[in-house]
């Protein structure tokens, strides 16, 4: 009679075949706990990661392998809860190995019911995922190391193209200095030198708005305009700017789009994508802008440097040039990068463009290939009511007239003083003058028939510009002020506290600058 023969694993109960399977795993913590947290089994994979012999550890609470900020947190007891009120809970978190070192671990904890639904204990797996993580943070940092290499590249031809740019116009402005003071020169000589100087200023200035766009602290004046109509303004300087052999065709959209922004650096950045549009047809082409509205909608939004979801003016400048090839699209916006020969481009215009577009809260999309042209779409916020009356804002300036009134400036370098008090005299006004705050605070207190307060931002004595003027505001309701300074609005507001309770105007400002803001404040008609 042959007898049956059964195997080991056969012979042994479903518990004990559990308990085998669940000790031989030793890349894994798996344990079980009673209902109040306290260990009842203890795997390989427990003894390995977290140090404990299952003599050492069985009845004892789990709240052991937690960090002490954590066990005063009540983060074990929390675990537990939210493991009964949900079945199932799972975190990531560091915790304590029996040694005092610590690891990041993924936690799973099980809640382990009977038939009925009582609550008899928790099943819990732990991993030890401290490698992942020291992984992680090298990557992290590599790539924090070189993103820092790149920003120190990018301030390197930063650094290098303004010395450039700059030691030019010095050296223009410096020698023109030294001309005029040479004897017997005559009146149209000393007429170009003038003239050679002041190109030179204009230019620096010009140079630094584009630096302040391009880190997003140019000093900009939004006002509501309709973009064709400020489109239209320019059309002939634009048509002469792609010259003879280019076409400019410019498509301009039915409905009236209007958004708030800076009228001049909305016209410069135009200009600065014609030019480069023009650079890439040397042999001619066509140059195509275009104007029109777009709903974002959030999906969208975020994709586009996280601007708000809503209306858009969409205004889309298109050639049929050589195009870009990926390494130069990549670095399309980055200041001073340019293909141009020397001398022929700064590497600042698409720079200004990016910047000026991403501090009026828009967004610039850029679609190039060579050999295919280039495209460039430019998102500004759109205004769902336009201001008719605003239509024509950007319109330049008109001719400055005179105006009676007697203006306070406060300006603590003697040189810009003395250039303010030429140029309002000239402009018909009585000027009194102050070097500081508390000297201004005197006069204003001792003559009432002072018109205008015109004020420097950054001044000595502990009292700022703003301080002074919002005394002033108190001595005089019916005072007018006007605020300038050579800082950025940016780090004016941040730091001095500047708002728009007061009219501000850009250094560097030109005479019919500042007798058109004075006039404006004062509500006279030009």
């Amino acid at each position: 009679m042959t007898g049956s023969t059964q195997s080991p694993t056969a012979a042994l109960s479903d518990e004990r075949r559990f308990q085998i399977l669940v000790d031989a795993v030793v890349d894994y913590a798996i344990f079980m706990l009673d209902p109040e947290g306290r260990v009842a089994s203890w795997n390989k994979g427990a003894e390995r990661i977290k140090g404990y012999s299952a003599d050492e550890i069985v009845g004892q609470s789990f709240a052991r392998f937690y960090t002490e900020e954590d066990r005063l947190a009540g983060a074990p007891q929390r675990t537990l809860q939210r493991a009964a009120d949900a079945s199932r809970y799972e975190v990531e978190g560091w915790r304590v190995r029996k040694d005092g070192t610590r690891f990041w671990a993924h936690v799973v904890v099980d809640a382990i019911r009977d038939p009925s639904g009582q609550l008899i204990g928790f099943a819990k797996v732990t991993r030890d995922m401290t490698d992942r993580v020291k992984a992680q943070e090298a990557l992290d940092k590599a790539r924090a190391a070189f993103t820092q290499a790149q920003k120190m590249e990018a301030v390197g031809q930063l650094t290098g193209g303004v010395a450039h740019d700059f030691n030019n116009l010095l050296t223009v402005i410096t020698n023109a200095l030294d001309l005029l003071l040479r004897p017997n020169i005559a009146d149209q000589q000393r007429r170009r030198i003038i003239d050679t100087a002041q190109r030179a200023t204009a230019r620096g200035a010009k140079l630094t708005q584009q630096l302040l766009a391009f880190s997003r602290r140019q000093s900009l004046r939004p006002e509501t305009h309709r973009l064709n109509d400020l489109i239209g303004g320019i059309e002939a300087v634009l048509r002469r700017a792609c010259g003879e052999l280019v076409e400019l065709e410019i498509n301009a959209s039915p409905r009236p789009i209007a958004a708030h922004v800076d009228a001049p650096q909305f016209e410069a950045s135009l200009l600065n994508l014609a030019v480069n549009a023009r650079d890439a047809m040397p042999r001619g082409g066509r140059l195509t802008i275009t104007t029109n509205a777009e709903e974002i909608d959030a999906g969208r939004a975020a994709e586009m440097s996280g601007v708000q979801p809503g209306l858009y003016a969409v205004i889309t400048v298109a050639d049929n040039g050589e195009g870009m090839p990926p390494d130069v699209k990549s670095r399309a916006f980055e200041p001073f990068f340019t293909t141009k020969e020397v001398g022929k481009g700064s590497g600042l215009g698409l720079s200004q463009v990016y910047g000026f577009v991403a501090q009026s809260g828009g967004h610039v999309e850029l679609s190039s290939e060579a050999g295919a042209g280039t495209k460039v779409a430019i998102y500004l916020p759109a205004v769902a009511d336009p201001i008719a009356a605003e239509a024509d804002a950007h319109a330049r300036p008109s001719a400055p007239g005179r105006a009676a009134g007697t203006v306070l400036v406060v300006e603590d370098d003697a040189d810009v003083l003395q250039v303010a008090v030429e140029t309002l005299k000239s402009l018909g006004y009585e000027v009194l003058t102050a070097s500081d705050g508390p000297s201004a605070l005197t006069k204003l207190q001792r003559n009432n028939s002072i018109d205008v307060l015109f004020t420097d931002v950054v001044m000595p004595k502990g009292m700022s510009g703003i301080e002074l003027a919002r005394q002033a505001r108190v001595l005089h309701p019916e005072l007018h002020i006007l605020l300038a300074s050579g800082y950025p609005t940016a780090a004016l507001s941040t730091q001095h506290g500047l708002t728009d309770e007061f009219t501000f105007l850009s250094k560097p400002y030109r005479w019919s600058d500042l007798s058109d803001r004075i006039r404006s404040i004062r509500g006279l008609a030009h």
